[in-house]
Protein backbone atom coordinates (compact mmCIF):
# COMPACT_ATOMS: atom_id res chain seq x y z
CA UNK A 1 0.00 0.00 0.00
CA UNK A 2 1.73 3.19 -0.94
CA UNK A 3 1.75 6.24 1.29
CA UNK A 4 2.93 8.89 -1.16
CA UNK A 5 1.03 12.11 -1.05
CA UNK A 6 -1.00 13.17 -3.76
CA UNK A 7 0.39 15.03 -6.81
CA UNK A 8 -0.61 18.35 -7.31
CA UNK A 9 1.40 19.30 -10.62
CA UNK A 10 -0.86 19.19 -13.64
CA UNK A 11 0.75 19.92 -16.84
CA UNK A 12 -0.50 22.38 -19.04
CA UNK A 13 -2.81 21.38 -21.37
CA UNK A 14 -3.87 18.45 -20.10
CA UNK A 15 -7.10 16.26 -21.41
CA UNK A 16 -9.40 16.60 -18.56
CA UNK A 17 -7.67 20.24 -17.08
CA UNK A 18 -9.00 21.59 -14.00
CA UNK A 19 -11.68 24.38 -14.95
CA UNK A 20 -12.17 26.27 -11.31
CA UNK A 21 -16.09 27.58 -12.03
CA UNK A 22 -16.94 23.90 -13.12
CA UNK A 23 -18.53 21.47 -10.64
CA UNK A 24 -16.62 18.68 -8.75
CA UNK A 25 -17.32 15.83 -6.43
CA UNK A 26 -15.36 13.46 -4.33
CA UNK A 27 -15.40 10.15 -6.46
CA UNK A 28 -17.61 7.51 -5.80
CA UNK A 29 -14.60 5.32 -5.53
CA UNK A 30 -12.66 7.26 -2.71
CA UNK A 31 -12.98 7.11 1.04
CA UNK A 32 -12.01 9.55 3.14
CA UNK A 33 -11.47 9.09 6.81
CA UNK A 34 -10.81 12.24 8.67
CA UNK A 35 -8.00 12.59 11.15
CA UNK A 36 -6.64 15.37 13.41
CA UNK A 37 -3.76 17.08 10.48
CA UNK A 38 -6.69 16.46 7.35
CA UNK A 39 -7.76 13.03 6.01
CA UNK A 40 -6.97 9.51 4.89
CA UNK A 41 -8.01 9.17 1.41
CA UNK A 42 -8.62 5.76 0.00
CA UNK A 43 -9.03 4.71 -3.34
CA UNK A 44 -10.95 1.23 -3.61
CA UNK A 45 -10.20 0.63 -7.41
CA UNK A 46 -6.37 1.83 -7.32
CA UNK A 47 -5.60 0.73 -3.70
CA UNK A 48 -3.93 4.09 -3.35
CA UNK A 49 -3.28 5.64 0.01
CA UNK A 50 -3.11 9.08 -0.04
CA UNK A 51 -3.56 12.28 2.29
CA UNK A 52 -5.03 15.62 2.45
CA UNK A 53 -2.63 17.62 4.58
CA UNK A 54 -5.17 20.25 6.42
CA UNK A 55 -8.55 20.51 8.05
CA UNK A 56 -9.59 23.34 5.63
CA UNK A 57 -8.83 21.01 2.62
CA UNK A 58 -10.90 18.51 3.65
CA UNK A 59 -13.74 21.18 4.07
CA UNK A 60 -12.95 22.18 0.71
CA UNK A 61 -13.07 18.96 -1.05
CA UNK A 62 -16.34 17.46 1.16
CA UNK A 63 -18.32 21.07 0.48
CA UNK A 64 -17.67 20.29 -3.47
CA UNK A 65 -21.21 18.85 -4.57
CA UNK A 66 -23.12 21.40 -2.39
CA UNK A 67 -21.28 24.31 -4.62
CA UNK A 68 -21.72 25.09 -7.83
CA UNK A 69 -18.24 25.31 -8.83
CA UNK A 70 -15.08 24.47 -6.99
CA UNK A 71 -14.03 28.29 -6.77
CA UNK A 72 -17.10 28.46 -4.58
CA UNK A 73 -16.78 25.60 -2.04
CA UNK A 74 -12.90 27.26 -1.28
CA UNK A 75 -14.83 30.08 -0.61
CA UNK A 76 -17.66 28.90 1.61
CA UNK A 77 -14.63 26.90 3.63
CA UNK A 78 -13.74 30.25 4.39
CA UNK A 79 -9.99 30.24 2.97
CA UNK A 80 -8.32 33.40 3.24
CA UNK A 81 -7.99 35.03 -0.43
CA UNK A 82 -4.76 34.95 -0.51
CA UNK A 83 -4.93 31.19 -0.26
CA UNK A 84 -7.48 30.71 -3.10
CA UNK A 85 -5.41 29.90 -5.59
CA UNK A 86 -3.08 26.84 -3.60
CA UNK A 87 -6.08 25.55 -3.36
CA UNK A 88 -7.47 25.84 -6.39
CA UNK A 89 -4.13 24.06 -7.30
CA UNK A 90 -4.59 21.03 -5.30
CA UNK A 91 -8.16 20.53 -6.65
CA UNK A 92 -5.92 20.25 -9.79
CA UNK A 93 -4.02 17.69 -8.34
CA UNK A 94 -6.56 15.63 -6.58
CA UNK A 95 -8.55 15.91 -10.37
CA UNK A 96 -5.85 14.51 -11.62
CA UNK A 97 -5.03 11.40 -9.17
CA UNK A 98 -9.17 10.68 -9.73
CA UNK A 99 -9.73 11.77 -6.13
CA UNK A 100 -12.36 14.26 -7.16
CA UNK A 101 -14.30 14.11 -10.39
CA UNK A 102 -16.79 16.42 -12.52
CA UNK A 103 -20.22 16.23 -12.15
Amino acid sequence: MSTKPVDTTVPDGAAGSFDPAAPYRVSESVSLRPEPFGALVYDFVTRKLSFLKTPELVEVVTGLERHPDARSAVEAAGVPAAQHEAYLKALSGLLRSGTIVAR
